[in-house]
């Protein structure tokens, strides 16, 4: 059974760059057809999925964040990470890894999720 896991800072400075590293167990970034994906929660809001890197290691980012995301994986590690720039306020959220099989925006498998503050 995979489990993922995120780790990273829990407060970051707006205008600083924003890093998480999700760990993944139990099965390989690079099986083919899954997708793992960085989703993010604000406080009050609802889901908002930020971007995915494939198992080809091909990445996808939602247009509205895309100018600022950046997702790269370490596949000896079995770790994906998630770099979002010049972070404001409205950064502040829990983010969540996950992945998806074959179809990239249906997911089974949630990391518990981390909460990241930005905040001077």
């Amino acid at each position: 059974q995979v489990q993922l896991q995120e780790s990273g800072p829990g407060l970051v400075k707006p205008s600083q760059t924003l890093s998480l590293t999700c760990t993944v167990s139990g099965g390989s970034i690079t099986t083919n057809y899954y997708y793992w994906s960085w989703i993010r929660q604000p406080p009050g809001k609802g889901l908002e999925w930020i971007g995915y890197i494939a198992y080809s290691g091909s990445t996808y980012y939602s247009p509205s964040l895309k100018s600022r995301t950046s997702i790269s994986r370490d596949t000896s590690k079995n770790q994906f990470t998630l770099q979002l720039s010049s972070v404001t306020p409205e950064d502040t959220a829990v983010y969540y890894c996950a992945r998806a099989v074959s179809n990239w925006n249906e997911f089974d498998s949630w990391g518990q999720g981390t909460q990241v503050t930005a905040s001077s």
